[in-house]
């Protein structure tokens, strides 16, 4: 060994290739995981900003498949039954390849599972589970699976599913890691986002109520009200039919007063009983009552039919038990749409609270106008009496004193005329005063609550109710001749039903347009025999045309007849 010569240690150059290309492996895993952590925050950064709920759901599943590198991704919530899926949001399929599928799944097999045992679920081949399900036509295939829940506080609101992992790997432990976390971010999302969406629907709501507390205190008719509150709440829940019917005096029945959307027309002037429709029960009740298909409700009379196409409904009593209801909002949903949630129907109640509220004040400030009329009148009145009368009395006195002593015959004849004519404007101005003193009553015929009572009464001997519907202003516009006949031939008509039609069904129409009042009665029996006894129909006619109307018989497509009895009505 010379001098120049040192001792030293020398590594084999494999061992030292070993050491570096362990320690690069670590610095990429090591920036893998600060990526990924990254892609994570980011993740949970882009679900926390939506505020509305579908897009925060959207992204959520996007999200889920871009942190665990997944082909396919869906979130499943849960419906209020707590064991089928309501809704379903998917990432990685087209809108052609959805539509070529079908129907979204209701949570049956693998994703059942995790509906029934809320934990999250690795499978490197679904259809070695036992729960496996298989797949419909269309459907791409599937192996590989990662399936976590998404808890909102202490409720399970569905299930995030990811399959098929790109480049043909297993889902791993810190996969399911990163979508567990993943999972508790959405789901302060959605908190957040249903949240909003419910304090934006009681805005809406506040919003209504303060329309139609605007719309009543400004004078508007009940009418236009009612029809504001049927609108309203139609447009704020998404229903296709809104109705709102008031209780009919002296009857135990609701008329339909105001019916919008579809099958607005079968509803409108419709006489429920409280009995046989959801209307009625809600303001027996005092309480709201659903139903998840009124189309085929066994409590529902469906005679004549008027849910067609729709099924959700529910009925809320306007007013409570303790300040008394003073009629019952329907809305119905068309029959593929969700049922009506308890959330849904109690802001419906505090909606209809709120109106009933609303028709009470304004019913007072127009009470408190009616009584200051009223006094005003009273003053008018007392005024004429004391002051006008006694002036005119005591100026015919003087005048007829006077005419003593006038001694042209043509002077005293014109100032007795004078005495005269000052004794009858007396006699008008007495007949002011009773007038202005006069209350009002009620209205005058009452037509509708006849109408309605001749119908009940009928029932026992046809052995069915049936259907009554009036539109129009029965009560103010026919006079009490015409409306003592129309009941006279609604009675005939329901008779002679019973007696000769062997009906199960009758269907009866009062309307009055202000120039005429229609009654039809129409039955799906045997018909009107040929040379069968007429002389029921010859006093029907013979009262139409008195009253200058007519009487026409047909026959009721499919079986049955038809009789309808016109009379015009008196000029206003």
């Amino acid at each position: 060994m010379t001098g120049r010569e040192r001792p030293g240690v020398r590594l084999p150059q494999l061992k030292l290739d070993e050491l570096l290309e362990e320690l690069q492996a670590r610095i990429d895993a090591a920036r893998g995981t600060r990526d990924r952590v990254h892609s994570l925050l980011e993740a949970v950064l882009s679900v926390g900003r939506e505020l509305e709920l579908e897009q925060a759901l959207h992204s959520i599943v996007e999200a889920a498949a871009a942190l665990v590198d997944a082909e396919y991704a869906a979130l499943g919530v849960i419906g209020p039954d707590g064991t089928t899926l309501a809704a379903f949001h998917t990432v990685g399929l087209s809108e052609e390849r959805i539509a070529e599928i079908g129907p979204y799944p209701e949570g049956h097999g693998i994703l059942g599972e995790l509906i029934r045992h809320p934990e999250p679920l690795r499978l490197s081949k679904l259809s070695a589970h036992p729960s496996s399900y298989g797949f419909p036509a269309g459907h791409p295939p599937m192996n590989t699976f990662l399936g976590v829940p998404i808890r909102v506080r202490d409720q399970v609101f569905g299930n995030l599913y990811l399959t098929e992992k790109r480049g043909g790997a297993d889902f791993d432990e810190e996969d399911e890691s990163v979508l567990a976390t993943l999972a508790v971010a959405a789901g302060v999302a959605i908190d957040n986002a249903r949240l909003y969406e419910d304090s934006r629907l009681r805005e809406r709501w506040l919003l209504a109520n303060a329309e139609i507390g605007h719309s009543l205190m400004s004078g508007s008719e009940r009418a236009e009200a009612l029809d504001l509150i049927a609108e309203r709440a139609r447009e704020i829940t998404g229903s296709a039919l809104a109705a709102v019917a008031m209780p009919m005096p002296d009857t135990e029945a609701l008329g339909v007063e105001i019916a919008v959307g579809a099958q607005s027309d079968a509803h409108r002037g419709l006489v429920l009983p409280l009995d046989r429709s959801l209307m009625g029960l809600a303001f027996t009740a005092a309480a709201p009552v659903t139903s998840d298909d009124a189309a085929h409700d066994s409590r529902v009379g469906q005679d004549p039919p008027r849910f067609d196409g729709l099924g959700p409904a529910v009925a809320v009593p306007i007013g409570t038990g303790e300040g008394g209801v003073r009629g019952v909002l329907l809305l119905a949903r068309e029959s593929d749409r969700s049922v009506f949630s308890d959330k849904e129907t109690e802001m419906l109640r505090g909606f209809a609270a709120q109106a009933a509220i609303a028709m009470e004040l304004a019913e007072r400030r127009q009470a408190a106008q009616q009584i200051a009329l009223l006094e005003d009148r009273d003053r008018i009145a007392r005024d004429l009496h004391d002051l006008a009368i006694q002036r005119l009395f005591a100026t015919g006195m003087t005048l007829q004193s006077a005419g003593r002593f006038i001694e042209h015959p043509e002077a005293s004849e014109r100032v007795l005329r004078a005495v005269d004519d000052l004794d009858e404007t007396i006699k008008i101005i007495r007949s002011t005063i009773f007038g202005l003193r006069a209350r009002e009553g009620a209205a005058a015929s009452g037509l509708r609550a006849r109408v309605v009572r001749v119908a009940g009464e009928a029932a026992p001997v046809l052995g069915f109710a049936p259907s009554v519907r009036m539109e129009g202003l029965v009560d103010t516009d026919v006079p009490g001749e015409i409306a003592d006949h129309v009941v006279a031939v609604l009675s005939e008509s329901l008779t002679n039903i019973a007696r000769h039609a062997h009906a199960d069904r009758a269907e009866v129409l009062l309307a009055a347009d202000g120039h005429e009042v229609r009654l039809r009665v129409r039955d799906n029996g045997v018909g009107i025999p040929s040379g069968g006894r007429r002389s029921g129909l010859r006093n029907m006619a013979e009262r139409a045309e008195r009253l200058g109307g007519s009487l026409d018989v047909g026959k009721t497509a499919g079986g049955g007849a038809t009789l309808e009895w016109r009379v015009p009505l008196p000029a206003s």
